[in-house]
């Protein structure tokens, strides 16, 4: 099982991106929880949004009303939908599935947000 992020860049404080999370080898549907980690050096990872087998998703209350996760099980990817960005969201996402007490992570995409 893999997953895959990607959609990162450079963009300007108020724009959004959207951010994908392919599972390859395995169903995303399979999941028990896939998870999006911001990271920034020197700081702590944070979860900023996840999907728990029969949950509603969660988010972090830093990007809560402004970031949205949707998931497509035919393309077999979770995306996250970051709006309204701002400096505090720059960093490292990492894509995180859970599966039978397995953690797989991505390698990441990086989000800068800059003027």
């Amino acid at each position: 099982v893999k997953l895959m992020e990607s959609g990162g860049g450079l963009v300007q404080p108020g724009k959004s991106l959207k951010l994908s999370c392919e599972v390859t080898g395995g169903n995303i549907d399979s999941f028990d929880f896939v998870g999006w980690f911001r990271q920034v050096p020197g700081e702590m990872g944070e979860l900023v949004a996840s999907t728990t087998r029969n949950k509603p998703p969660r988010y972090s209350d830093r990007v809560k009303g402004r970031f949205t996760i949707t998931r497509d099980n035919a393309e077999n990817t979770e995306y996250l939908q970051m709006n309204s960005l701002g400096s505090g969201d720059t960093g490292v996402y990492y894509c995180r599935g859970d599966l039978v007490g397995i953690h797989y992570w991505g390698r990441g995409t990086q989000v800068i947000v800059s003027s």
